[in-house]
């Protein structure tokens, strides 16, 4: 009976997952995904939260002789209308796709509902696709990201309103 749970054919070999955590620190990586048939293993190194308010992708820097208090009214403005606005960022460093190959259709689309456990796009780190969960429910605004794009840890990947 044991000899079956510790083969080294197995999913859940103790060896194994020492060596995948071993590979995720050497490497950086902050999630591996496995399956093997019927049996999955998902290791994640931070479970901190990857949704948070809505921040604009790119925010334009105000030339050394603009005034700042001028751009502070117009930022605050945006931040009120967005109060039902959360974004999925990216847990980690890698190259985005928005579906599991490219003659498949989009994981997900601007319109789509979504649950914490929708697949909303793929990343590729060192040669591993991890799928990316949206984390919570509601409707996909936009999407903020071009399939291939790379993209840097905590980038925001999509903007989802949360009042359905």
């Amino acid at each position: 009976m044991s000899n079956a749970s510790s083969g080294s054919g197995d999913i859940f070999d103790l060896r194994r997952i020492r060596r995948l955590v071993e590979l995720m620190n050497e490497h950086d990586l902050g999630e591996i995904d496995l399956r093997e048939g019927e049996l999955r293993i998902r290791l994640r190194k931070h479970q901190e939260p990857v949704v948070t308010t809505y921040e604009p992708r790119y925010q334009p820097q105000p030339a050394a002789s603009e005034a700042r208090p001028a751009a502070a009214p117009a930022a605050a403005e945006p931040a009120a209308s967005d109060a039902n606005m959360a974004v999925v960022k990216s847990p980690m460093v890698g190259t985005f796709f928005v579906s599991p190959n490219p003659e498949s259709p989009a994981f997900v689309k601007v319109g789509d509902h979504v649950g914490p456990e929708t697949t909303v796009c793929i990343i590729e780190a060192m040669k591993v696709f991890n799928e990316i969960p949206a984390e919570l429910a509601g409707q996909i605004v936009a999407v903020l990201v071009e399939n291939g794009e790379p993209v840097e840890f905590n980038q925001p990947l999509f903007k989802i309103n949360t009042r359905q």
